[in-house]
């Protein structure tokens, strides 16, 4: 798995280790930001360190793992870095990708390694659609916004086409939003339960930027129960939505996030946190998901406030 230390890679790593893989992991340097993986968990993860940026990369990472599945989480995440670095962007969420890609190729060809690949792609592909089109489907037309939604069309085009001329048996997940405990608060919601949390006992607002946006939120550990569904069961050379279904409105999150940790405040639109490019609304069906693999959410969107609210309060 690239991107093995990142916040969903060790939710996925925990799972993958519950069901009893051997897990590889890939990741930058020693360093393990806190998250899903405990002590244990994490000696439990063989680590293979190197960046892969560098051209060699790719080649000595699968040289050490020799995967039967490959789950390639490694990119850039955040939608507002990386549009400010679109060259970095690039580098990171399509070159990165298309060398996995090339090496699996030539090893499938050889005869040495054909591991199914899960690429994570982002709903943020389906850009701009009518409230009237929500929950989106797989064939709903792509129409990226944004150097971040361009980058992980562009990962998966690459990906299908190495599935269609050198059959490599790519499964492409767009995932919609997830969060959870261990997500950086420069996300949506970690950042929004940080700021209700130190309002406690101040009569000041909670200040937000957009509280008209519709977004659909999944438990991290929902989705990474997903990715590994699409490992065992999902049909290569097709992609899949992984989402909630239920779209929800900033304001409306907002005002349940004051609600569930016991705050009284108004909100504050602060012009300075707008996005003004941002899609207005974006919900996913996961229909086509749970028909493949029988997956289905364990977990609620209150579930997720909670155990945020819990984590930023100690």
């Amino acid at each position: 798995m690239t991107g093995g230390a990142g916040f969903a890679g060790q939710w996925l790593c925990r799972e993958l280790l519950h069901s009893g893989w051997e897990v590889w992991g890939a990741r930058l340097d020693d360093s393990l930001p806190p998250g899903a993986l405990d002590g244990d968990a994490a000696r439990s993860v063989r680590w293979w360190q190197g960046d892969l940026r560098a051209p060699e990369s790719a080649h000595a990472m699968l040289d050490a793992a020799m995967p039967d599945a490959i789950f390639h989480l490694a990119g850039m995440a955040h939608v507002v870095t990386a549009n400010a670095d679109p060259a970095g962007t690039l580098d990171v969420n399509v070159i990165v990708a298309s060398r996995i890609l090339g090496e699996v190729r030539t090893r499938r060809g050889g005869g040495t390694l054909d591991p199914a690949v899960v690429i994570v792609g982002s709903g943020e592909q389906y850009g701009r659609h009518s409230a009237s089109e929500m929950p989106l489907d797989e064939v709903a037309a792509q129409n990226p916004m944004g150097i971040y939604a361009a980058s992980k069309t562009a990962q998966e085009v690459l990906a299908l086409e190495a599935h269609r001329t050198g059959g490599v048996r790519v499964i492409c997940a767009r995932s919609f939003n997830h969060s959870g405990p261990g997500q950086s608060p420069s996300f949506v919601i970690p950042a929004l339960v940080k700021r209700t949390v130190a309002l406690r006992g101040t009569s000041k607002p909670l200040v937000m930027g957009n509280t008209d946006t519709v977004r659909d939120f999944s438990h991290v550990e929902d989705v990474a129960r997903a990715y590994v569904a699409l490992a065992e069961h999902g049909i290569p050379g097709d992609t899949y939505n992984v989402a909630s279904g239920i779209g929800t409105d900033m304001g409306s999150l907002a005002r349940r996030i004051l609600a569930l940790a016991g705050v009284d405040a108004k909100l504050q639109s602060d012009p300075a946190l707008v996005r003004p490019a941002d899609v207005p609304a974006l919900v996913g069906s996961a229909a086509k998901l749970r028909a493949a693999t029988g997956w289905a959410p364990r977990h609620s969107l209150d579930t997720i406030l909670e155990e945020l609210i819990r984590a930023a309060s100690h």
